[in-house]
């Protein structure tokens, strides 16, 4: 796969829509992180936040007024603003000659647009050539197939059980303030308000992430199962229950995984061992494993739990962890940046 944009004296120009946001910040963090080549950082959001400042580089940087900004120039578009902000803005970046990286969900089940992990389908970002638009993949979704990849590609996986563990920040800052104040809250012997979840979120569980569909389903249960088929490009079957629970950052991920044809514990551990972006920690003798309080802020994928189902055959369990912020938004996208100009 040949890069995509030519090489830049001095860097490229590059834009970051929802540059206030949770998302927005951290991917202005990861940017400046990894030294991607830029040679100047332009903030957007809407004109609520237009005048306020964000800090890259160690620098204060103006975020200017999405609404009013002319895409000519840029090379590469960060988008973390949204669905219906995507469907409008993105395609004028595009026409403008700029490639558009989104993070909602508004371009994912498009036909004609690349939805991309970069440790799992790189290939697929050449669709990009056409239309200049690559989407994101749901927070969930990233984590579990970096897990899965590396199994199907050597022995094909014929169904997935997943039941998700997903943080607060996955629902934004107000969620996340929700889940402080009711702890607080609690804590001090008041009722709890809840005005974000459909629920009370401190020392609770919730079933529920996003709408419910006409199958019982919830949108963000159907985000993992058609966005994981799209990704690995087969035809598994995949049922998802989706769970927010009183953690702010990192979910957390259960999944049951049955293979076409033998697959052991120890050799699911050796192959996520040698594949990229992973991290396994598995020793039951030391009561190891990855915690979601310890993925907060770090970039990999981390694995434990490994075993055989003891109740079916060619089938195990393993238990998957990710800072649903930095993996699954804001790094993968620098990722697929990055690839872009390789």
């Amino acid at each position: 796969m040949s890069g995509f944009l030519a090489p830049k004296e001095g860097g490229y120009r590059v834009a970051v829509v929802g540059a206030t946001g949770a998302v927005g910040l951290t991917m202005l963090e990861v940017l400046a992180e990894r030294k991607f080549p830029i040679s100047e950082l332009i903030p957007l959001a809407s004109s609520r936040s237009a005048g306020s400042f964000v800090a890259f580089n160690r620098l204060d940087t103006e975020v200017l007024d999405l609404a009013s900004f002319d895409p000519e120039g840029v090379d590469i578009a960060l988008f973390s603003a949204g669905g219906a902000t995507s469907l409008e803005y993105a395609p004028r970046f595009a026409e403008a000659g700029c490639y558009v990286i989104d993070n909602s969900s508004a371009w994912r089940m498009d036909e004609a647009v690349a939805l991309v992990v970069p440790e799992v389908n790189p290939e697929m970002l050449e669709m990009a050539r056409i239309n200049r638009i690559i989407a994101n993949p749901n927070c969930s979704t990233i984590q579990m197939v970096v897990a899965l990849a590396p199994l199907h590609r050597v022995v094909p996986i014929r169904r997935v059980v997943v039941a998700t563990y997903q943080a607060v920040s996955g629902a934004g800052g107000k969620a996340i303030e929700e889940l402080a104040n009711q702890t607080r809250q609690l804590l001090a012997g008041a009722s709890a308000e809840s005005n974000v979840f459909p629920a009370r979120i401190a020392f609770n569980v919730i079933p529920q992430i996003d709408i419910f569909m006409d199958d019982g389903y919830t949108k963000e249960e159907h985000k993992m199962m058609d966005e994981t088929r799209k990704i690995l490009q087969a035809d598994i079957a995949l049922t998802a229950t989706t769970v927010r629970v009183p953690v702010f950052y990192g979910h957390s991920e259960a999944l049951n995984v049955e293979f076409v044809a033998a697959m052991a514990a120890e050799q699911v551990r050796d192959l996520l061992a040698d594949a990229d972006g992973i991290c396994v920690v598995d020793d039951p003798s030391t009561e190891d494993y990855p915690l979601a309080s310890e993925a907060g802020g770090t970039d990999p994928v981390w694995v434990g739990r490994i075993r055989d189902d003891a109740s079916q055959a060619n089938t195990i369990d393993m238990w998957v962890v990710a800072d649903n912020i930095r993996k699954g938004a804001a790094l993968n996208a620098v990722q697929i940046a990055e690839l872009l100009i390789a």
